[in-house]
């Protein structure tokens, strides 16, 4: 193993070594250190990459892009979207259900069957909610140095704090660095969660813009304590709302000694060489060499100091430490071609290298559980792209060549303005892998959490059409329509009773169909306004192996204005999240993973936050009532059987943006 990583870092380093070389090469712009316009146009939004620095810096050339050059300008404004995405996440959670603590995991309400992967996933999927992924990183272009701290109380000593920079040392060259930390106790016993995301990019483009490259370094930890929810006998004091258990850490939790972690780490470049290049707006042909190189090293890890068999049946030894890792090396080769008339074309071949399990071998009395699923192969990929007029029309598509490790995707959308505020896009993926490695293989010192399915399980099969038009003046549609054969899932095999507690991993291999439609608008009365968020989802299936909510909806009623002679931008309101009762799908924490269950009902019950934000400068200030009405509407809320939603709290934090 160490030699197989030895090999994979001696690839990747001489790539960033190279970068880091010709990036280094820049004469640094000392003229950037200058002072930001102090009128700021904050509602400017350029989509395009800016070609040099102004003498004095506006908004709109603090510019944020992703890999696919999906560029938008920064924005230090005051929505209610940005509202939605204040949280652990930073992003809109519609369709997730949090858990007590910040920090822990989400229940998803809602599911997306639109998966590029033509490879498994590594395990414990509920610990990757906040873990940043390659489509999750973003590269910068900013004119003077940008620095943006988050922060946001937790529950019971504990906070929240994401603190960014990022600088262009020239026009040419720019790096950023940031840390997301997080440690929070709960409310509950054993509850803790102490995470930390950090992340450096950098991206260069040479003064003749022949050579292009963006490169980032990602270093996670996810450490979680797990109480495994409440003891049986303690729901009905939770549910009558005794005053005695007021006090939530007096209730009893099935674990006490439980803990798990996701850890990884990322090296990833991307870079092109121009063969050809376009040497003015008459030149017609393009043609560049691409390579793209990543190294991500993963592992999750159970520990307890005695087992707890009433709740996960027999183990092997007094002490448990389970502990799973993955290396998984990429690289890829191809050819880029530009045509003023055909449009963009990248074709590419890639090499993958997987080493995924555990260092023993378990052998058992029905089987015998191998260590490791190792693997090389090649794979082709493409990807199209053209733009004419008011229309872009997107393809792409990978093929896995190997027998063992067989995987497609084929995925294709067009997207059209209709109207001044009118955009219309439609596409259609479709999908076939192998299920996620903790699917096919699973060690553990528990004797039921032991398995090896990579001969039995076939591909998962998915095929989804999409729609959706957005209007912020008239309305917001979104549709999906999915189809899904050899649906892979982990399934409770038996009642929640102690030890006849099972949960394992199932294949279903009949077709599922499952649609969605969500319709988002806000309406407008003066200084009022009332944004609202609803979904429909419905699932044609013979079994339930697949359960989600049949209504989800988000409104909020809410106040802005600007006061103090405009020195301030006030916003106060109140949002209701609710959704259906259905089969909740429950927790494993020994997994990490969330199961089907169809014996208990959840939901029903609503969640109303009352919160109170404001804009100075650029600062913005967040103040929210959580779930004031817990004590109000009945005990009944739950994020997971046996799993309480937490209660009425009071939370604020604040975003604060400088720019030199």
């Amino acid at each position: 193993m160490l030699r197989s990583m030895k090999i994979k870092y001696s690839i990747v380093f001489p790539f960033l070594f190279i970068y880091m070389t010709m990036s280094g090469q820049v004469d640094i712009n000392r003229n950037l250190n200058r002072n930001i316009n102090n009128t700021i146009d904050e509602d400017s939004t350029s989509k395009k990459r800016s070609n040099g620095f102004k003498n004095k810096a506006n908004i709109d050339m603090y510019l944020m892009f992703t890999e696919k050059q999906d560029t938008t300008s920064v924005d230090t404004t005051l929505t209610i979207k940005k509202d939605y995405k204040y949280n652990y996440l930073q992003k809109d959670n519609f369709g997730l259900m949090p858990f007590s603590n910040i920090g822990q995991t989400y229940n998803a309400l809602t599911y997306n069957f639109n998966s590029k992967n033509s490879i498994p996933l590594f395990g414990a999927r509920a610990r990757h909610y906040n873990y940043y992924e390659e489509n999750n990183i973003s590269y910068y272009e900013v004119p003077t140095p940008w620095t943006r701290l988050t922060y946001k109380t937790a529950f019971e000593q504990g906070q929240m704090l994401d603190a960014f920079f990022t600088v262009n040392l020239s026009k040419q060259f720019n790096f950023s660095i940031a840390y997301k930390g997080l440690r929070s106790l709960g409310n509950y016993q054993n509850s803790l969660t102490s995470t930390g995301n950090f992340r450096f990019t950098s991206n260069y483009q040479s003064k003749n813009k022949v050579y292009e490259a963006k490169v980032h370094i990602v270093m996670q930890d996810l450490l979680n304590q797990e109480n495994g929810g409440l003891q049986n006998e303690d729901i009905p004091n939770f549910e009558n709302g005794n005053e005695e258990f007021s006090d939530r850490s007096v209730f009893d939790p099935n674990l006490e000694n439980a803990e798990n972690i996701l850890e990884g780490k990322r090296f990833y470049i991307n870079h092109s060489f121009k063969i050809i290049n376009k040497k003015d707006s008459s030149s017609t042909n393009q043609l560049s060499v691409i390579n793209k190189t990543v190294l991500e090293d993963k592992f999750y890890q159970f520990n307890q100091t005695t087992p707890t068999e009433s709740f996960f049946g027999n183990s092997f030894n007094n002490r448990i430490n389970d502990r799973v890792t993955l290396e998984n090396f990429n690289t890829q080769l191809g050819l880029n071609y530009k045509n003023n008339f055909l449009g963009d074309i990248t074709f590419g071949l890639g090499y993958n290298n997987i080493n995924y399990g555990y260092d023993t071998v378990v052998i058992a009395q029905d089987q015998n559980i191998p260590n490791r699923i190792k693997i090389d192969f090649l794979a082709l990929h493409g990807h199209y792209k053209k733009q004419y007029k008011g229309f872009i029309i997107e393809g792409s598509g990978s093929l896995n060549i190997s027998k063992d490790f067989a995987g497609n995707n084929i995925g294709g959308n067009i997207q059209l303005k209709l109207l001044e505020d009118l955009n219309f896009k439609g596409g259609i993926n479709i999908n076939s892998r192998l299920p996620n490695f903790n699917h096919l293989l699973y060690q553990s010192d528990y004797t039921r959490y032991n398995w090896y399915n990579f001969n039995d399980f076939k591909n998962i099969n998915t095929q989804q059409i999409s729609v959706s038009i957005e209007s912020s003046k008239y309305i917001n549609i979104d549709l999906d329509i999915s189809n899904i054969r050899n649906h892979t899932y982990f399934n409770l095999e038996s009642s929640l009773v102690d030890k006849d507690r099972v949960v394992r991993p199932t294949q279903y291999d009949k077709a599922i169909q499952y649609v969605r439609l969500k319709v988002g608008k806000e309406f407008r009365l003066g200084n009022f306004a009332l944004d609202n968020t609803v979904m429909y989802q419905n699932l044609i299936s013979d079994d339930n192996v697949i359960n989600v909510p049949e209504i989800i909806t988000r409104n909020t009623l809410y106040y802005s204005n600007e006061i103090f002679k405009k020195a301030m931008k006030l916003q106060t309101g109140i949002t209701l999240n609710y959704f259906t009762k259905y089969n909740m799908d429950g927790y494993d924490p020994l997994l990490a993973e969330f199961y089907t269950q169809n014996e208990t009902q959840f939901g029903g019950f609503p969640r109303l936050d009352f919160f109170i934000n404001a804009k100075i400068r650029q600062t913005r200030i967040f103040f929210k009532a959580e779930h004031f009405n817990s004590s109000l509407t009945g005990f009944n809320y739950f994020s997971a059987p046996n799993v309480p939603f937490r209660d009425f709290a009071i939370r604020f934090g604040l975003v604060w943006d400088f720019f030199l």
